[in-house]
Formats: C-alpha cells, structure tokens, sequence
C-alpha cells in the first residue's frame, strides 16, 4: 500500500502534510503564498536563460531597465518583458524577447516555454497553464557594432 497519489501532476505525497499540486500550497500546517512577482523574475530568468534569447521586453521596456541600470544602486528588472497571472494552484505567463538573428524561432519558443514551466512548477508548486510569447525583434550581430560606435563618439564639440 502507497500513501503517493499517482495522477500526472502530482509532486508529492500526502504523507506527513508534504504538499500536492491537488491541494494547492495549503497544508495541515498552514498555507502558502506567492506573490506575482516572484512568479514574474523566475519566468525572466528561466527564459533568459535559453540560448538564443538576445534579450526580454519591448523596447519600452527595456529603455527604461537601461535607465534603471544605470542609476546608482539600480538592479537588473529580472522580471522586465514578463507580465504573469497567479492564482491559488494555477499562473499563466506573457513573454516579450527579442531573439538573436539565426535562431530558428519556433524551436526556440519550444525551448523557452518548456525552461519556464519547469523552472516554475519546480520552484512554486504552481500548475502553469499556459505560456504566451511574443518575439518582438530580432537582434543583429551589427546592431552591437553600432552601439558600441554611438558610445564612443563624443556627445559635444
């Protein structure tokens, strides 16, 4: 006799109040609670993480993390380019990257949707429902060669 509940979502079993993607993050011992945030910054990182992925966030956005960064004491939005819905057991995830040029992009979004459902499930215990992503452009190896030329150039005469 197993105490494991073997349907295909489950996580863990009901033995000693550990917890199940059935019962949420609720326990004997009491309930848990995550925030959207948090959900957000490890869908950032986990999707940054796929090769292929230049970047996340419209342009926008990420003007306004290049802003950000370079104020002093600024940190790295993780979670820029990731807008996510978290319920009591379930999250749903919206991605806005820009891919590096050459990268096959449904290959890609294959590989960036899989990194973040598990990076989440592992990490929360939270079914993911569904994973959306947007590439909103395509980064150019010459796009760096012309930012690199624009910062060195003098602002004033």
């Amino acid at each position: 006799m197993t105490d494991a509940i073997t349907t295909p979502k489950t996580t863990a079993s009901t033995r000693g109040g550990l917890v199940t993607r059935e019962q949420g993050l609720q326990s004997t011992q009491g309930t848990t609670t995550i925030a959207d945030t948090v959900v957000s910054k490890i869908a950032g990182i986990a999707a940054k993480d796929v090769s292929g992925v230049y970047t996340l966030g419209g342009s926008a956005s990420r003007a306004l993390g290049a802003v950000r960064e370079r104020i002093p004491g600024g940190r790295v939005n993780h979670s820029q380019g990731v807008s996510v819905e978290v319920g009591e057991t379930q999250a749903a995830v919206d991605i806005d990257m820009i891919a590096d040029y050459g990268v096959a992009i449904a290959d890609l979004a294959v590989s960036v949707r899989r990194n973040v459902i598990a990076s989440i499930e592992r990490m929360t215990g939270l079914e993911v429902t569904e994973v959306n992503i947007a590439v909103a452009d395509i980064h150019l190896p010459e796009d760096d060669q012309a930012d690199d030329a624009a910062d060195r150039a003098p602002r004033v005469q």
